[in-house]
């Protein structure tokens, strides 16, 4: 909760091993839990890893589709917007939505560089 890395389980295993022995299925259940209850989301990046966030304040993702970087946005009313959105899906489609996540790709800042680099180069 105090870092804004989205961490794989694997970040959270190495960051938690220091603290006594810990096994990757507890990582998996707790995350589970927490996305049951609406207080951790999975997001799924370009290489196809799961990351996880801590999702008490509203906001969405940009995710970088070269290298995998997943950024917090915090927009205005983003929650009403977001609640609006699932609305709308339930008039046209007859679903009862229980959940929702908005992602947007692109390149990062990094990625832009290292194309304007190579294209430099060229």
């Amino acid at each position: 909760m105090n870092h804004n890395n989205h961490p794989t389980v694997d970040t959270i295993y190495k960051d938690l091993t220091d603290h006594g022995q810990l096994n990757k299925a507890t990582i998996y259940n707790t995350l589970n839990s927490l996305i049951s209850v609406g207080i951790a989301i999975e997001i799924k990046n370009g290489s196809n890893s799961s990351h996880y966030d801590y999702f008490i304040k509203p906001h969405f993702h940009i995710i970088c589709k070269n290298c995998g970087k997943i950024a917090d946005v915090f927009y205005p009313d983003f929650d009403q917007i977001e609640n609006k959105m699932r609305s709308e899906s339930e008039k046209q489609t007859g679903f009862i939505a229980s959940s929702s996540h908005l992602e947007i790709y692109g390149l990062c800042p990094e990625c832009q560089q290292k194309l304007n680099t190579k294209k430099s180069e060229m």
